[in-house]
């Protein structure tokens, strides 16, 4: 089952992801497993609260900061209580050329696991981007939502399933449900 929040999101970002050539990418992923799909050179996982990306870089046993060519952050900034600090560390983290994809809901109920703190839109997130040092030429951001789908985020179930048969994926720019960036250092 596939929510309906996370379908456009997802198909847009399979697609930058396999245009950077999977396996040829050592990747992280910071507490989540969106990146298992994919045939990565190298995945590593970083999970909360073993690992506290707004507390600074990874960094190895020898305290040398972890470099990666894809770090990767599906559903997990808006739980963030310092998400600027976070994405400075993401950066700090990046070999040169490499990128940083995140994914955030933007029109969804409150869902605190452990926190919820922030929403962003797509240009809200190239300028958390910027902010933190990414070239904002190396920045492609996009959301998308519809009415219907923020209809279906109200209701009991949630997160929504999507169904094909019933659920628009058309977008309305004036209702986002989520966004996501792809950045290049």
């Amino acid at each position: 089952m596939v929510s309906l929040n996370r379908v456009v999101m997802q198909r847009s970002s399979r697609k930058m992801i396999r245009g950077l050539g999977p396996d040829t990418l050592d990747v992280a992923e910071i507490s989540g497993k969106w990146g298992t799909q994919f045939s990565f050179r190298s995945y590593t996982q970083f999970r909360y609260p073993e690992h506290d990306i707004c507390a600074g870089p990874f960094t190895d046993a020898d305290g040398q900061v972890r470099r990666f060519d894809l770090i990767l952050a599906n559903q997990v900034w808006e739980h963030l209580d310092r998400p600027y600090a976070a994405t400075r560390h993401v950066r700090a983290m990046l070999r040169p050329g490499g990128h940083f994809w995140v994914a955030v809901p933007f029109f969804i109920p409150y869902h605190a696991a452990p926190n919820d703190c922030s929403r962003w839109s797509a240009r809200g997130l190239k300028n958390l981007l910027i902010e933190a040092g990414f070239p904002e030429d190396g920045i492609e951001a996009h959301q998308w939502g519809n009415r219907g789908a923020a209809l279906k985020n109200m209701g009991e179930d949630w997160p929504p399933v999507y169904d094909p048969e019933t659920d628009s994926l058309d977008d309305d720019p004036d209702m986002p449900i989520c966004a996501w960036a792809m950045a290049r250092a």
